[in-house]
């Protein structure tokens, strides 16, 4: 063969070695370089649900717009067989990701949990559309399933008392939970709860419903953590005497108008178990969910004397207590005096 030829082979294997060394880096690059933009010192949450395609999962990147080259991402997550590793969760994605490590990451289930907080919730409906702001429940469905009578029996319950299983707090939950998780996470929460509780329970001659229940109007009548302990003693006194609880919170629940900021004598005439003006004892279940630290203070009330309590008239939050009928007929009308004052007739 001849030199030249030889010069011309040499050449060509030269180039084609440059060329498939070219072709390799380049692509190596699109697999192991940064291929995820975000703006910087943010994220970006990916959710999957259950069930979800490959394709909802490309549609659902697609809407983020953080993949610079969304065809190659396709390409090494086809070759690494994502479509067959697909597990629902909520997933972080971060700036400088490459195509290799965001399959990765999805393949591997590792997603990131969620906080799930709730509080200041006073029914069921308003619960559901909390919920369903924190993991892939759909309010609607969650809704029916709280209000089912089945459901709420199978978990200790009656329709008026099923709220009370609901503590308030903050929990962390995979994103993808459905309705049937969060009912069972919620339930072994408040056994949880009450395994340590239902002695001082039994203490102060009261079920774990009525306890729950009486926390309820407790926080409805104060936001004063030095108060809360007090006003359980001030109803627990009223309960052992026989004296009808009239807390106006229940009224309030009863009527379901929760804008009322005056309660008036008509409003104690409706005809309600939830009316405690007319019915002795406790209503048939809570008229919120009370946050833990109200029912704390039902278990471990004050023990005093008083009877009564109405706002202060300074409108502080805080509460004038009174032994005696006459004395809280004095503040209160003390109270009523600052209300006309400032215009607040309902």
């Amino acid at each position: 063969m001849k030199k030249g030829t030889l010069r011309t082979i040499a050449v060509l294997i030269l180039l084609l070695g440059i060329a498939g060394a070219a072709i390799g880096w380049y692509v190596y690059g699109k697999i192991f370089k940064p291929n995820v933009e975000i703006a910087s010192n943010q994220t970006v949450d990916l959710y999957i649900p259950k069930g979800a395609t490959m394709q909802e999962v490309y549609d659902s990147l697609a809407l983020l717009n953080v993949i610079k080259d969304f065809d190659f991402f396709k390409r090494v997550a086809e070759k690494k067989n994502l479509g067959n590793n697909i597990y629902p969760g909520r997933y972080k994605l971060t700036d400088g990701m490459s195509n290799n490590s965001l399959v990765n990451k999805l393949r591997s289930g590792k997603h990131q949990p969620v906080n799930l907080t709730f509080n200041y919730i006073r029914t069921l409906n308003q619960l559901a559309g909390r919920v369903s702001q924190y993991i892939n429940v759909d309010s609607i469905t969650l809704s029916e399933q709280l209000n089912n009578p089945e459901i709420q029996e199978k978990y200790g319950f009656t329709k008026e008392t099923f709220s009370g299983m609901f503590l308030p707090n903050t929990y962390r939950f995979n994103w993808s939970s459905n309705e049937q998780d969060f009912l069972e996470r919620m339930s072994k929460e408040y056994k949880k709860f009450w395994k340590t509780r239902s002695d001082k329970a039994v203490n102060i001659k009261l079920t774990e419903n009525e306890v729950t229940t009486l926390a309820s109007i407790v926080q409805s009548e104060t936001a004063k953590a030095e108060e809360r302990k007090r006003i359980a003693g001030v109803y627990m006194n009223r309960l052992e005497k026989g004296i009808p609880l009239e807390a106006d919170p229940t009224l309030i629940f009863a009527m379901g108008d929760f804008s009322i900021r005056r309660v008036l004598n008509k409003h104690k005439e409706i005809d309600s178990p939830y009316n405690t003006y007319k019915n002795q004892g406790l209503p048939p279940g809570p008229i919120n969910m009370p946050e833990v630290a109200y029912i704390d203070a039902v278990l471990d009330y004050e023990r005093h004397d008083y009877i009564f309590f109405c706002a202060k008239e300074d409108f502080s939050g805080y509460s004038n207590f009174a032994k005696t009928y006459n004395q809280h007929l004095k503040n209160a009308k003390r109270y009523h005096q600052a209300m006309n004052e400032r215009k607040i007739f309902k």
